[in-house]
């Protein structure tokens, strides 16, 4: 199981580095910075595969009775989702690579807090020695960057940068959380179609206010369109394979395992971007790696709810239930015959 789980989590930590290997090609090559317009896409694939199939379906669960009985929720978590990803992105404009990094880790208390209250979700001392330790890779694989030259620029506005950082990072927990619900609970396609639906018009909308001009002023050509193309299918993956894990283990250990997403980043960097190696690199992705296996090794247990306490006096209610008790049996009917031809019939 901790292998399955092992090889799950860094099947998604490769579609990450996909989105953002190609994210940073069109920036830095072609000065395409357009994270809305790629979010759209994305959400755009979902709505023609796994909204489709929910408009296929019937009964309780087609698309009408979901949109009927939970259109609101899905509105806020296809705008926490949304928004997420804008907010993550958005900050490498005004903070440094370091900052979102560190920060982005915020995102694992808080998901593993609203586990804890939602649901239900009880942890043991090992896994929050476990999340320390992924933290400990983490702050290991800042220190590598830093050592390696990678943190040139300050950032522009460091405070804006780093509150949109643990924003994004409180919203993807409210994110996942909510999925690993729907996804337990419900079914991985309602997921998905609702996303896709209300991802789509939130992006869309948001797209045409805030990036009409950045797509207008692309030049496009077919280095540019494939790039596109390949962030779109990583981050379909990304989307459509998640679900799946979540359900095997929980949001917070696929947060754990996709830690190591910056590192594969890197690795494919030193050849796309010529970045500088450091040997910390592979000590940082062996502390997360160490960390996420023991998160693994002992699984969370699940609070049942609290029974109610059962009348311990007879009261009225049950001697009203007693005297139903005795009208509903049937008398027992005994028939004797006596010496004088009388019969004489009798019940107890």
């Amino acid at each position: 199981h901790i292998l399955k789980t092992v090889i799950l989590g860094q099947m998604l930590s490769l579609f990450i580095c996909g989105t953002a290997v190609t994210s940073q090609y069109l920036a830095e090559q072609y000065q395409v910075n357009t994270p809305m317009f790629q979010s759209f896409i994305n959400y755009s694939l979902l709505l023609l595969v796994y909204t489709t199939m929910l408009a296929f379906r019937t009964g309780s669960d087609s698309l009408w009775q979901i949109l009927k009985h939970r259109w609101w929720k899905y509105i806020f978590l296809g705008l926490a989702d949304v928004e997420a990803n804008y907010m993550i992105v958005k900050a490498y404009q005004y903070t440094t690579l370091t900052s979102v990094q560190l920060l982005d880790c915020f995102g694992i208390p808080v998901l593993m807090a609203l586990s804890w209250f939602i649901l239900r979700a009880r942890y043991r001392l090992i896994h929050f020695l476990a999340v320390a330790i992924c933290l400990l890779g983490v702050g290991t694989m800042v220190g590598a960057d830093i050592l390696a030259g990678r943190q040139d620029s300050e950032g522009s506005d460091v405070v804006i940068g780093d509150v949109l950082v643990l924003l994004g990072a409180s919203l993807y927990a409210i994110s996942n959380v909510s999925e690993e619900y729907i996804v337990k609970n419900l079914s991985r396609v309602e997921f998905l179609g609702m996303v896709g639906l209300f991802g789509t018009i939130i992006s869309g909308l948001q797209l045409a206010i805030v990036e009409h001009r950045e797509i207008m002023r692309i030049q496009w050509n077919w280095k540019i369109a494939l790039l596109f193309t390949v962030f779109a299918l990583c981050m379909f993956g990304l989307y459509s394979f998640m679900p799946v894990v979540i359900k095997v283990t929980s949001a917070t250990s696929v947060n754990l395992g996709i830690l190591t997403a910056d590192l594969y980043s890197l690795f494919f960097g030193l050849f796309l971007f010529f970045y500088k190696f450091s040997g910390l690199y592979i000590l940082s992705f062996v502390i997360i790696m160490v960390g996420f296996i023991l998160y693994c090794s002992t699984p969370t247990r699940t609070a049942e709810p609290t029974a109610l306490p059962q009348p311990s006096s007879t009261g009225l209610d049950n001697a009203a239930l007693k005297l139903e008790e005795n009208d509903r049996e049937t008398p027992a009917v005994t028939v004797q015959l006596t010496g004088e031809g009388n019969v004489v019939v009798s019940t107890d």
